[in-house]
């Protein structure tokens, strides 16, 4: 699961849960397939779909210089009738 990064929240993305569709932050250079490929073996779906856009690198001034973050992908999943993936549980202290 190298090419995940991390799994989004916001309000689109809990909206989507619940035509059963989960919301996902990628590395850019991952494919689609790939990542369908890792999603169903490490989590045990079927993926019936897969929408992406990439999200440019917000500016970042370092003194002088105006630089750069990373751009990244966010691809949404469609699962499948009857299949899910169990929600992440961030620990918070």
């Amino acid at each position: 699961m190298d090419g995940i990064k991390y799994a989004v929240f916001t309000e689109k993305s809990i909206r989507l849960l619940g035509n059963n569709q989960y919301t996902s932050n990628v590395e850019s250079g991952s494919t689609g397939t790939k990542i369908k490929h890792w999603i169903e073996l490490f989590f045990g779906v079927k993926v019936i779909a897969m929408n992406s856009h990439r999200l440019p690198g917000k500016g970042r001034r370092m003194g002088p210089i105006m630089g750069h973050t990373m751009h990244y992908r966010r691809m949404i999943i469609t699962l499948q009738p009857g299949y899910s993936i169990p929600p992440l549980i961030e620990k918070r202290t």
